[in-house]
C-alpha cells in the first residue's frame, strides 16, 4: 500500500499543505519552484499590482506552453484539458479550505 506524504509548497509567499503520492512530490516541488520564478520575472517587467493578477499571468504561461506543445505535435487537445481540470479541480479544493 502506498503512504502518502503530507508536504507544504510554498507559492507566491503562500504555503499550501498538500497530501501527494511520494511519486508527485519532485514534480510538485519544482513546478512550485518554476511559479515563483516566474512571478520574480512579471514583477520586474511588468507594473503588476497584486499577486492575483501575476498568478493570472503565470496560468496563462504555463497553459499556453503545454497547448502550444500539444499544437507542434499534433497531439490531440482533450487529454490536456483533462489535465488541466484535473489540477484546477486539487487547486480549488486546496484553496478554498
Amino acid at each position: 500500500m502506498d503512504e502518502k506524504l503530507k508536504i507544504k509548497i510554498s507559492i507566491a509567499d503562500r504555503v499550501y499543505p498538500l497530501t501527494v503520492d511520494p511519486a508527485q512530490e519532485e514534480g510538485l516541488r519544482s513546478a512550485s519552484k518554476k511559479i515563483d520564478t516566474m512571478i520574480k520575472q512579471f514583477e520586474e517587467n511588468y507594473a503588476v499590482r497584486d499577486k492575483q493578477d501575476v498568478l493570472a499571468m503565470c496560468a496563462l504561461q504555463f497553459a499556453s506552453q503545454v497547448e502550444q506543445k500539444q499544437i507542434d505535435n499534433a497531439i490531440d487537445g482533450v487529454e490536456t484539458i483533462e489535465r488541466l481540470n484535473k489540477i484546477n479541480s486539487v487547486l480549488d479544493e486546496y484553496l478554498n479550505k
